[in-house]
């Protein structure tokens, strides 16, 4: 464990992210090219739902990654809460609008994929419900570091607001099993096999998936870094004022 939170001192932290960084970049590149090539040009359409089944590989990625993202808030904000690592409170900042896209991702390829499937844009179905809730629990997450001067006592409330929102994350991930008269369908990629896509359209899928996790992975490393080198702009400012 002692090697594990060696990581919380800022130099090291970017030291080591910036060896991963363009690796993770090009296998991020590779993956999504690969995922949305293949499953967007050389997956046969759907027997019921046609060609609009391939918003697959936007949608589910992105609404994965909007559920994971604030949950990798959730334990970067617990690591604040408990051991006051400021890189774990910047991390779960840096990640925040990464989430709120993948968000918007999700809501807005979820609408075009449901319109010919259900007839409207929008339901106020539980899981998306609770996802546009997600997404104004992101809006707030954000708007509460803004407003805040003093980095310390913005990363205590927005943890705080995080533990709350996490709720909603939850419900977004397991609404469909929680209130069985939602429009949503099931899960996409289970345990369960027999609640699996087809294999022709599960395997472009998974590679999908994984562009948008190593993208994620990516962009909050180098978001990260950027907010770890803000609050040294910040301090320096701050220690010339005094001066």
């Amino acid at each position: 464990m002692a090697s594990i939170w060696q990581y919380a001192n800022p130099k090291k932290f970017i030291d080591t992210t910036d060896r991963f960084l363009p690796w993770l970049s090009a296998l991020a590149l590779i993956c999504l090219v690969v995922g949305l090539v293949w499953g967007f040009f050389f997956t046969p359409e759907d027997y019921r739902q046609g060609s609009t089944v391939k918003i697959i590989y936007l949608h589910v990625p992105s609404a994965l990654m909007a559920i994971n993202a604030w949950l990798m808030m959730l334990v970067a904000s617990l690591i604040w809460i408990v051991r006051r690592h400021h890189v774990s409170a910047l991390a779960a900042r840096a990640a925040a609008p990464i989430g709120a896209m993948m968000t918007v991702i999700a809501l807005v390829t979820g609408a075009i994929w449901g319109q010919p499937m259900w007839g409207t844009w929008w339901a106020w179905d539980p899981r998306l419900t609770s996802f546009l809730i997600l997404f104004l629990f992101y809006l707030g997450y954000m708007a509460l570091w803004a407003a805040i001067e003093n980095d310390d006592t913005a990363a205590d409330l927005t943890s705080v607001l995080c533990l709350v929102g996490s709720v909603f994350a939850l419900l977004s991930r397991y609404a469909v099993n929680f209130w069985n008269q939602g429009l949503h369908q099931g899960a996409s990629l289970s345990l369960d096999k027999e609640e699996n896509v087809a294999d022709v359209f599960y395997h472009p899928l998974l590679v999908s998936i994984a562009g948008f996790v190593l993208l994620f992975i990516a962009l909050v490393f180098l978001r990260t870094q950027t907010e770890i080198r803000a609050r040294r702009m910040r301090a320096l400012l701050a220690r010339e004022r005094l001066q």
